[in-house]
């Protein structure tokens, strides 16, 4: 152990080496590592203020490590010892330790340990160090040539900022060498130096950002150049570009094949692959090989690299590389390097897509809790007639594209995204579907939730069996995907009556599952989207699938429990102003419904609005299924068909009463002169489920409460078992209407 160690002695005696003359002393004499000790950096204050901690200097040979060490030691007021891993042991450590501790407590003097190779030092070693870093009694500055988080103890890494120095650049290199040949104490300054064309930038280039190997050879090429050294002062020295060719050979491949910079040259490999550039592939690949480095190394992480990087954009590359490996393996070197050039420009030229790493967000979610298989997901074949499993289930090959729109995750994951296909090859080409499938997924999520598929014991599955237990139909008809057929015909409705320019304001109020929110950030990516959700769910499950979306292109998520418009609350989205205003269903439900769309307009007079409501006086009814009226008693049936017409027209309920045709008066009441409404009808298969019936039917609603004024207990019961025979599990035909309001601007 030194305590006045030569490495920061003075330049007595002249004849140091020139990097050992020109090592800086200060920060402003300090070349290069701007982003670590630039004006203002965190590190460059420390040691100004001398209130350094514990730190561990990273880099390649020549970037200004010990050079560091040495301006702290020139700065602070704090003792400075120095050990060197490669000499000094744990008894060094001990000494060390006890004169730090001495002074600490008798003078109230801090003690700055500076280890330089810390990592060559083993774990025990290291050990010894951590209890006094983490008592105060030792400041360490740990110097390495590795990458510490692999080569030092955790807990010292733990223990300190870790500040990593980058290999000199050109412009440094040339400013280490322009102090050197012009200060006169330290330096040539004495001379005339002079370089032959190109000599000194030979010299820079061939240094390859390291500042002592280019400080040595620029000794050799001045100090060689004449008869004698030193010449008399004032004399001129030519260096030519042969004598610094002579100066400095250029150094061979810094490569170890247990060290850092195996690590960093396979990283830069992949990170070339995946940024699709073939030239610094192929420069990194050559660099490797030249090294030593194994072959069957290389194909493994392009193996991996092939499924990681490239992925579905180009489903090929998984075979070309493994193509490519067996056939190195038949081959081997030197003629194999084709086969291992010819898998690197592949990954390198092909489309790029990461999204497996969806397995890992899938995985991650696995390890924090573990969702309950849905009802209608679980196996038929074992239990099936008993507790109802796979009950509900779609079968996709019996719907048309096999295809239909189900909820497949659990409950507690509805609308969680794993899954983001980019935008390239393959991929690409698939890419809409499967946003547009994903839309429709998410809205079953919801519907699944309100009746009972898929949403775990609690709903969907029964918990107990008998033999008398009625068995339900083994499949639904496909007409069941003409829910969301209706529901994907009524968005396309809204925006082809919207008509969105790509860089307009969207406001989709009353989002709900999202499938407005979906379109709308396609049909304005230039633009902006805000949605309005009423409850968290809806929230957490739009906000949930814009995930993977770019920060930048995420719509604004507003919650708004209320149907009438909050400006200050919508405001905080960041976008007071929109262009465009849309929305499904968002007066239908409210008694005054000229009102509700004066306030909208009022609220947003500078967008135009694009409305789609269902009145349900125009829609389907139960008592209309030809199936019931065959199972029920022909009495009891009228009776059921006169109390449904007059529960939807009854003037009591103007949320249920109303018509298409009763839009005109809505507009014309709330002031808005040029708004128009246009009417569609349709009809498709609706299937019902046990859960939706009981709701349907239950005292709590007001459907179940009218029913019950008008009918009594038997009577119920019997039209119940109607029902369960002539509607459950199997499609029913359903219309609707769909009006579809539309306002212009009003400023």
């Amino acid at each position: 152990m030194s305590f006045d160690s030569p490495l920061f002695a003075g330049s007595g005696g002249g004849r140091e080496p020139l990097a050992a003359r020109m090592r800086p002393r200060t920060l402003d004499e300090f070349v290069g590592q701007d982003h670590i000790v630039g004006p203002g950096r965190l590190l460059r204050r420390a040691i100004q203020k001398d209130q350094l901690a514990s730190v561990i200097f990273s880099g390649p040979p020549g970037t200004g490590k010990t050079t560091l060490a040495r301006v702290i030691a020139n700065t602070t007021a704090s003792r400075f010892v120095t050990l060197n891993a490669v000499l000094d042991g744990v008894a060094s450590v001990r000494a060390a330790v006890e004169e730090a501790a001495k002074n600490r407590d008798l003078y109230g003097r801090r003690t700055i340990l500076f280890v330089d190779e810390v990592h060559r030092w083993n774990k025990a070693q290291q050990d010894a160090l951590l209890p006094w870093v983490e008592n105060g009694t030792l400041i360490l500055i740990g110097a390495t040539t590795e990458n510490p988080f692999f080569e030092v103890n955790r807990a010292l890494v733990s223990r300190s900022r870790v500040f990593q120095l980058t290999a000199l650049t050109q412009a440094d290199l040339s400013e280490a060498a322009r102090r050197a040949l012009s200060d006169p104490e330290r330096g040539y300054g004495r001379w005339k130096v002079s370089f032959e064309d190109g000599a000194l930038e030979h010299l820079v280039d061939t240094a390859d950002g390291d500042a002592r190997s280019l400080l040595n050879a620029l000794e050799l090429a001045v100090e060689t150049g004449g008869e004698s050294w030193p010449p008399p002062e004032g004399s001129k020295i030519r260096v030519t570009r042969e004598a610094a060719q002579e100066s400095i050979q250029r150094r061979a491949v810094l490569y170890d094949k247990d060290g850092d910079y195996h690590y960093d040259s396979i990283s830069a490999f992949i990170k070339s692959l995946r940024g699709s550039d073939p030239d610094a592939a192929l420069y990194w690949l050559a660099r490797m090989i030249y090294a030593g480095e194994d072959p069957a190394f290389l194909l493994r992480r392009m193996l991996i690299s092939a499924s990681e990087d490239v992925g579905l954009a180009d489903p090929s590359a998984l075979g070309v590389v493994e193509a490519c490996a067996r056939a190195f393996d038949r081959v081997g070197l030197p003629e194999g390097q084709f086969h291992l050039a010819q898998a690197a420009l592949y990954l390198a030229t092909a489309p790029k897509s990461n999204s497996a790493l969806g397995y890992f967000d899938a995985r991650g979610e696995i390890e924090k809790e573990r969702a309950e298989v849905p009802s209608h997901l679980k196996d038929a074949s074992r239990d099936g007639p008993g507790f109802g499993h796979g009950e509900g289930y779609l079968y996709p090959h019996a719907y048309r594209d096999h295809w239909v729109a189900q909820a497949y995750l659990p409950d507690t994951l509805a609308g969680r995204i794993f899954y983001k296909p980019a935008e390239t090859g393959y991929e690409g080409r698939i890419r809409e579907e499967v946003l547009r499938r994903r839309e429709a997924q998410v809205a079953a999520a919801l519907d699944a939730a309100g009746s009972g598929i898929g949403s775990g014991a609690s709903a969907g599955e029964n918990l107990t069996y008998s033999e008398a237990a009625d068995r339900r139909a083994e499949w639904l008809s496909r007409s069941e995907a003409r829910a969301t057929e209706r529901l994907a015909a009524i968005r396309d409705g809204i925006f082809a009556r919207a008509a969105p320019r790509r860089h307009e304001r969207t406001l989709v109020a009353d989002a709900r599952e999202g499938f407005l929110v979906w379109e709308a950030l396609r049909r304005v990516p230039e633009g902006a989207v805000c949605a309005l959700v009423r409850t968290d769910r809806e929230r957490i499950l739009i906000e949930g699938y814009v995930a993977g979306l770019e920060e930048i292109c995420r719509p604004s998520v507003v919650l708004h429990p209320r149907r009438e418009p909050d400006v200050a609350a919508i405001a905080d989205s960041g976008l007071p102003v929109f262009d465009l205003l849309v929305s499904r269903d968002l007066l239908s439900p409210a008694p005054d419904k000229a009102a509700l769309l004066a306030a909208w307009a009022a609220a947003f007079p500078a967008a135009r609005i694009a409305l789609a409501e269902s009145p349900a006086s125009e829609g389907g009814r139960l008592s209309r299924i030809p199936a019931l009226k065959e199972a029920a008693d022909k009495d009891l049936a009228a009776r059921f068909e006169g109390f449904e017409e007059g529960f939807y027209a009854g003037t009591d309920r103007p949320e249920l009463s109303w018509k298409s045709a009763d839009a005109e008066g809505w507009i014309r009441d709330a002031g808005l002169e040029k708004g128009r409404v246009e009417t569609e009808r349709g009809d498709y298969g609706r299937v019902f489920t046990q859960r939706e019936l009981d709701s349907w039917l239950s005292p709590a609603s007001a459907y179940g409460r009218a029913l019950a004024s008008d009918f009594n207990e038997d009577e119920i019961r019997v039209l119940r078992e109607a029902l369960d025979r002539s509607v459950l599990g199997r499609p029913v035909p359903w219309p609707f209407t769909v009006a579809y309001i539309t306002v212009p601007p009003r400023t």
